[in-house]
């Protein structure tokens, strides 16, 4: 697959991001998502799965995992990283996933979303909402802050990616904030969950 706007710099940097995402735990980055996890067995999709730490301890806990990557860099260094994992690596990318065959329980866009522009959030969310089962959860980090030189992202704020979200049919259960456990100047982060069904009131943050 060619290379796309939003992994610029990506592939040069995929030893040093590699180094950096390994040495923060799952439960550190996502425990905002840990109350909403679907019910094992259950399908997950990680969607811009960088080195497969996500996919890896979400295989440990159960799920079937599908792990998309388009770096082809990053890509080969998940799968060299975690080759016990039961994990299938799909080279793919938003906003159209069109070789992904869902559906999911779970749908984890862990710092993606940012890296589309206004047309291509819509097309995207379209497709999430077409892989999510009518019971299942969208997981969404947004990072806000300015962004390494050399790469494509967008200020996209969680009232936004709420609002779209729902002309999708999924719905906030839960929207926090947090800051960057990487200790990032002037990087914080929002973490939203979605589910496919009904409206439920929001935790944490508003």
């Amino acid at each position: 697959m060619a290379r796309l706007p939003g992994t610029a710099g990506y592939g040069e940097d995929a030893e040093a991001l590699t180094r950096q995402y390994e040495e923060v735990a799952f439960e550190e980055i996502h425990g905002d998502l840990l109350p909403w996890l679907p019910s094992t067995p259950g399908r997950v999709v990680d969607i811009g799965a960088g080195s497969g730490r996500d996919a890896a301890a979400l295989a440990a806990r159960g799920y079937e995992v599908v792990a998309v990557e388009p770096t082809a860099e990053l890509r080969r260094i998940g799968q060299r990283l975690h080759p016990d994992a039961a994990i299938v690596w799909v080279d793919d990318a938003l906003p159209f996933l069109a070789g992904l065959c869902g559906p999911f329980d779970l749908v984890l866009l862990s710092a993606v979303w940012m890296h589309l522009d206004e047309l291509e959030r819509v097309d995207a969310m379209r497709r999430v909402a077409e892989l999510t089962t009518p019971a299942g959860c969208v997981a969404i980090s947004l990072r806000h802050g300015p962004p390494p030189a050399g790469r494509r992202m967008f200020a996209v704020s969680a009232a936004e990616t709420v609002a779209l979200a729902e002309q999708f049919g999924l719905f906030a259960v839960h929207r926090g904030e947090g800051p960057d456990r990487l200790s990032r100047a002037n990087v914080h982060w929002s973490k939203l969950v979605f589910r496919m069904q009904g409206r439920t009131v929001a935790k944490g943050k508003q």
